[in-house]
């Protein structure tokens, strides 16, 4: 490998506690990978299958996953990519797309863009991810984590301050009113995102999506007619009775 290097959103201060796992990338030589992505794929978890008998490795691309340990975070997984070019600073990398081909991926332009604009809100723009990351998880929502993070920090990109109670139900709403599509790359390098991978997860999280705005939508009515318990017991119920108490 030329890396092998921590990414994700347990390495840029967005994971939830109890649910995100550890990502890695690990950059080959391209002539080590197949061009099909989804054999290279196989190879590496064949690999890793010989290395850790007794964990189970599977395939989730575009990683591969091995059930380390009894916590999430314990949970990891390995992303095979090759190094294809430099981008404004940013190496840019071919990782597996799902349908046998490499896409363009960037995590280091990822977090920097992420960093960027939660500076820009004086550190409040991972906050407003996590609560839109934690709802997919107390949820259970088929929608990727990447794509809530890139959508939330491309929404507070355009806004002049943060409020949670008010952005938390406007990125929800405006993925809605979206039809929770697949978003172009905010830096310019990875082409769009897609927020499922089937069509029957995408109907699930669009379902459960309407549910939570509708639920956000009451909390900030409830808050904005100074009924604050009310807010909470429908705050409470968009995140599966995770949210504190009143």
């Amino acid at each position: 490998m030329y890396r092998f290097a921590r990414i994700g959103s347990f390495g840029n201060g967005t994971s939830i506690t109890g649910h995100s796992d550890t990502d890695y990338i690990a950059v080959c030589p391209s002539n080590r990978l197949p061009d099909n992505s989804a054999n290279a794929l196989v190879k590496v978890k064949g690999v890793l299958d010989d290395r850790f008998p007794l964990t189970e490795v599977k395939v989730r691309t575009p990683a591969v996953r091995l059930e380390f340990g009894t916590t999430a975070a314990q949970k990891t997984e390995i992303v095979p990519a090759y190094y294809k070019v430099e981008h404004d600073g940013h190496k840019v990398y071919g990782i597996a797309d799902g349908n046998g081909g490499w896409m363009n991926a960037s995590p280091d332009a990822h977090n920097e863009y992420v960093r960027a604009v939660n500076a820009k809100h004086s550190g409040q723009v991972k906050k407003l991810i996590r609560y839109v990351k934690a709802w997919k998880y107390f949820r259970d929502v088929p929608i990727s984590s990447f794509y809530l993070e890139m959508r939330t920090a491309k929404y507070a990109d355009g806004e002049s301050s943060i409020v949670y109670s008010i952005d938390v139900k406007r990125v929800l709403k405006q993925m809605l009113d979206g039809g929770l599509a697949r978003m172009q790359d905010p830096t310019g390098i990875g082409g769009y995102i897609t927020p499922c991978n089937t069509n029957a997860k995408h109907d699930d999280a669009f379902g459960k999506l309407e549910t939570a705005v509708s639920r956000a939508e009451k909390a900030c009515d409830a808050e904005n007619a100074g009924n604050i318990a009310d807010a909470f017991d429908w705050w409470n119920k968009l995140y599966y009775y995770e949210f504190p108490k009143y």
